[in-house]
């Protein structure tokens, strides 16, 4: 939800840049079932997402010896739109950037 108001504030030119950048971004579903499915019991599928230190563990447990594994089954969606909420905010936050510095660039050259 903050999200979609931070979006509200954004610009159209604004908001094609972050569909664009949230095209090369974001983690893709398909890609962290399929590591799920094949290395599950290796973490692989956490590593993918940014979930290093639990990646780590589940090697080592070999994913809590198919328990961990299995109780990602039913957690995988959520992490999978976790991780894309905070890809989308952090781009969003670039954009702000931008355009705060963009702002000050403009009235720095009306000064001068």
């Amino acid at each position: 939800m903050e999200n979609l108001a931070s979006k509200k504030e954004l610009t159209s030119q604004e908001l094609q840049l972050l569909a664009s950048e949230m095209d090369k971004r974001k983690k893709s579903t398909a890609t962290t079932w399929l590591l799920w499915f094949f290395l599950g019991n290796l973490g692989v599928h956490r590593y993918y997402l940014g979930k290093i230190g639990t990646g780590v563990a589940m090697t080592f447990t070999l994913g809590g010896l198919g328990l961990w594994t299995l109780i990602d089954l039913f957690l995988i969606n959520g992490m999978i739109q976790k991780k894309n909420g905070e890809v989308e905010q952090q781009v969003i936050s670039e954009l702000r950037s931008i355009r705060a510095t963009g702002n000050k660039e403009a009235a720095a050259t009306v000064e001068g």
